[in-house]
């Protein structure tokens, strides 16, 4: 996984796979989500980022116990 935040653009992307893109859909205003060619949700994008996420210079990741 791996998160990116564009300054430039106001841009938080969040990619859980690689490969490239087939599909785009804005679930929400500011929300698009990213799918690949089977339909699978590979990355979402947030704009305006830093009116809706805070601190987006700074990342926590959390795993589960299993």
């Amino acid at each position: 996984m791996k998160v990116t935040y564009d300054q430039k653009t106001d841009t938080l992307t969040v990619r859980f796979k690689p490969g490239p893109i087939a599909e785009s859909d804005e679930s929400k205003p500011g929300v698009i989500l990213d799918y690949d060619e089977r339909g699978d949700l590979v990355g979402l994008e947030i704009l305006d980022a830093s009116k809706r996420v805070d601190q987006t210079q700074t990342v926590q990741i959390e795993v589960a116990a299993g």
